[in-house]
This record gives C-alpha cells, sequence and structure tokens, in this order.
C-alpha cells in the first residue's frame, strides 16, 4: 500500500455539514481532505433528499397548475399527462447544478477531494476504499458528517418499484393510480402532498393520533383539511405489520388491527439511520447508537477529543440549515477560533402542499410554561398578495407575550412560509415586539404585509 495522505483535517461525508467543515477549515489556512463514497459530492441532501424532493414538489406543482386552479378552475393544468420522465428532467438538471456549485467551491478552497468509503484504522488514520483503489487518509482533526439513509425493516422488502423508500420514490417508472404511505412524519406527510396533487389516491397510515406533533396544533389541523380536500385518507393511530406483493403486482399493507390496503405502490417513510456501519467506529474509541448517530458535547466534539461530528449523524434537528452551521462550527471549535453557539431560533420549513414554516415556540408550549400571551392572525385571503397568487387559505399566526409584547413565534402555512418565516426569526432574534409590526410600512402587495395585518389584530383587541 502507498503511503498514507497527511492533512491537518479530514471530513468524512460530503453532505452540507462535511462540505461547510471542510471549506471553513479552509479558509483557516489548513490542509484538508473530504473523504467522500459517492461519485459526486453533496450528500444525501443533493442526491437523494431535500434537493430532488423538493424539486419534485415544485415541477408537480407546475406541470398539475395546482397553484393556479384558485384562480382558472380546477380542471387546469400544464400538462395533461404526466409522466416521471416530466418530473426527474427538472430534478436531474437541479441536481447536476448543485453538486457542480459543491465541486466549484471545493476546488477553489483547495479541499483535496477523496472518492471511496472511510473506514478508521486507528484514532487517527482510516482507510479510503472505492472504485478498486485505496489511499490511507492521516489527519490531526477529523469531522464526521457521513449522514444518514431510509431506515430499512424485513417487514418492508423495499424493491424500488413497488415498495419505495424516499430514496427510490423521485426515481419511479410510472406514476401508480394509488399508493399507501407509511409514516406521517415530515417525509411521509410532504410526499403524501406531492403524490395526491399528481391525482394519485393516497392512504396515510400513522401510528401516532396526530401528524407532525411538533408543529402548531392549528396549522397542522389546517394542513390535514386541505390534504383532505386532495383525497388523501388519513388512517391514524394504526400500526403496519407487514407488507407483501401480490400475484397481480399489487402491494398489500397488513395492520395489527387487521385491516388490510391494497394498492399499486407502498412508501414506506419511518425514520432514518446513521450512515455509521463502515466506518469501523471502534478503531477510533468511538461507538454509535442503535440508529446509527455519534454523541457530540456543545461543541460538536465526540469523546474523542479530536473527532467531531455534525449533521444528521448526530440526531436533531437534522435539518440542512442546522447542518451547515454545525460543520461550520464543529471545525471552527477544533481548530480554536471562537464561534458563537448556534441559535435556538431555528426556522423549520415542511415543504407539504400548501407549505408550513414556523418558529419560536407555539400555543401548547407557552401554555405549558404558564406564559401568558396573544395571538394575532391574517389569513392570505384578506392580503392583495394572497389573491394575485390565487392562495386563499393561506394564515399567519404570530404569538405576543400579553405584557411585553415579545413576539414569541411565528407559525404560517400558505405559499411562501418558508420564505416569510425569516421576517419573524430577525424581529425574535432581535427581541421585537409587537410596535416593530404596526409601526414599521411593508411593501405592498406582499405576502410580508400579512405580518402587519397579524399584528393589528392583536393592537386592536389592546385598545
Amino acid at each position: 500500500m502507498s503511503a498514507p495522505l497527511r492533512f491537518d483535517v479530514a471530513v468524512v461525508g460530503g453532505g452540507p455539514a462535511g462540505h461547510h467543515a471542510a471549506i471553513q477549515a479552509a479558509k483557516l489556512g489548513k490542509k484538508v481532505a473530504l473523504v467522500d463514497a459517492r461519485p459526486d459530492v453533496g450528500g444525501a441532501c443533493v442526491h437523494t433528499g431535500t434537493i430532488p424532493s423538493k424539486t419534485l414538489r415544485e415541477a408537480v406543482l407546475y406541470l398539475t397548475g395546482f397553484r393556479q386552479r384558485g384562480i382558472y378552475g380546477v380542471t387546469y393544468a400544464v400538462k395533461p399527462n404526466i409522466v416521471p420522465a416530466d418530473l426527474t428532467l427538472r430534478i436531474q438538471h437541479v441536481v447536476k447544478h448543485e453538486a457542480e456549485v459543491f465541486h466549484h467551491q471545493l476546488q477553489r478552497n483547495r479541499v483535496e477531494l477523496i472518492r471511496g468509503l472511510g473506514s478508521f484504522l486507528d484514532p487517527h488514520c482510516l482507510q479510503a476504499a472505492g472504485d478498486g483503489a485505496e489511499a490511507r487518509v492521516e489527519a490531526e482533526i477529523f469531522v464526521l458528517a457521513c449522514g444518514t439513509s431510509p431506515a430499512r425493516s424485513d417487514k418492508f422488502p423495499v424493491d424500488g418499484k413497488a415498495i419505495l423508500d424516499s430514496d427510490t420514490l423521485p426515481c419511479i417508472s410510472h406514476i401508480p393510480r394509488t399508493m399507501t404511505v407509511v409514516g406521517a412524519g415530515v417525509i411521509g406527510v410532504e410526499y403524501a402532498c406531492m403524490m395526491a396533487a399528481l391525482g394519485v389516491k393516497v392512504t396515510l397510515v400513522e401510528q401516532q393520533q396526530r401528524i407532525l406533533e411538533f408543529a402548531d396544533g392549528e396549522i397542522v389541523d389546517a394542513l390535514c383539511y386541505h390534504m383532505r380536500e386532495m383525497g388523501v385518507v388519513f388512517r391514524l393511530g394504526e400500526e403496519v405489520e407487514q407488507v407483501g406483493r401480490r400475484d397481480d403486482g399489487s402491494v398489500v399493507a397488513t395492520l395489527k388491527s387487521r385491516k388490510e390496503f391494497v394498492s399499486e405502490s407502498v412508501l414506506y417513510a419511518v425514520g432514518r439511520q446513521g450512515n455509521t456501519a463502515g466506518l469501523n467506529l471502534s478503531a477510533a474509541g468511538l461507538a454509535a447508537d442503535d440508529r446509527g448517530r455519534i454523541a457530540v458535547d456543545e461543541c460538536f466534539r465526540t469523546n474523542v477529543p479530536h473527532i467531531y461530528a455534525a449533521g444528521d449523524i448526530i440526531g436533531f434537528p437534522s435539518l440542512a440549515s442546522a447542518s451547515m452551521e454545525q460543520g461550520r462550527a464543529a471545525a471552527c471549535h477544533a481548530l480554536g477560533i471562537p464561534v458563537q453557539r448556534m441559535a435556538d431560533l431555528l426556522p423549520y420549513g415542511i415543504y407539504t402542499i400548501p407549505e408550513i414554516s414556523f418558529v419560536g415556540k407555539n400555543e401548547a408550549e407557552l401554555t405549558a410554561a404558564g406564559i401568558p400571551y396573544e395571538v394575532g392572525v391574517a389569513r392570505y385571503r384578506e392580503i392583495a398578495r394572497g389573491q394575485i397568487l390565487g392562495d386563499d387559505k393561506g394564515l399567519l399566526k404570530l404569538l405576543f407575550h400579553a405584557q411585553s409584547g415579545k413576539l414569541l413565534g411565528v407559525h404560517i402555512i400558505g405559499e411562501g412560509a418558508t420564505e416569510i418565516v425569516h421576517i419573524g426569526q430577525a424581529v425574535m432574534g432581535h427581541q421585537g415586539t409587537l410596535d416593530f409590526f404596526v409601526n414599521n410600512a411593508f411593501n405592498y402587495p406582499t405576502l410580508a404585509e400579512a405580518y402587519k395585518v397579524a399584528a393589528l389584530d392583536v393592537a386592536n383587541r389592546k385598545v
């Protein structure tokens, strides 16, 4: 075997966390390697997760004409007979571009890309094997950012044809007429909405009695209403015991309650597993939990002082936006550079139809904490921009402290929710109050104007 390649910092995994960790270390003047087993960089975020799913959603909304039906009628469509190739064309274009951006940024910052699956030989050395070639990588500091993959179960034999997971759904060979979605977490609910918008009859099965339990109850209730309007059937409080193919090609999902749901396809969307199985963590003095996650402290350092971990591999919140900051912060701390602790004001974006976004506390959390609050609501049907866009169902809800007027939470459902949530995030980050929204002008007509309407809803009740 050839001599080992020596670096100051070696990052394992080329997704958002690893990408930002590698570039941050390089900008601090260090010799950096990025070890990635994929043919191209970007991780699950770019190739199988965030980017493909959100691009698929955009393609579905455009080709079905879904956004415009409030104006042009329920039969309006840009393309009447949509086939998978219509959807994958856009996905392939965006994924290729994003991977090129990632790769160019690594090149520009002189990060050496080593293709192969990383496996520790000892705490300061790992072997990267791939495409018939092997390399040994030695480094003073390691950042593990291997990401996650869809959880697998023998009860759900994913074949990529009729029994799908989130990695294989964007590549389906045909659009089924019926689909059973197992799991009503973020991924399951997002894909249930997309398939329903395509005209697929969707049955959503969830073990819990409520979907998206971490989100505001009123917003989730509104989402469920709109999903039912699209034809989604909810089966809550039900657990799927097994999924199997029938001789006629259909798939049957058998529930613990002895019900059976027969459909053309099944999407298994129950959790994700950390990609740590091949890392040989024990050789580095590390171990993962039963879901493949690695424990870290508040600085993203593992129990081995020179090894850090960031991104989905460390668990909650498992957001691409948070992963980017975690990777950057891990590199800074490892190299002795002071970095401000990540803010608790993480915005959440759920790309359902309609989309949901929120930041801060919800009503249930404030009630449980005994914090008095006032609620201000603006409905898109009251906002000129909502009418222009054809969205008369959207809703923005602001939660203010009853005494101080401080903004405590922002909850939105509707077009542009994931964009305009950042206005509330910024105001909350600067301890802003009700007065900011009441006393400032917003561009007209915009969705952002909903903030002023919601604030006035509270102010007018105080008069």
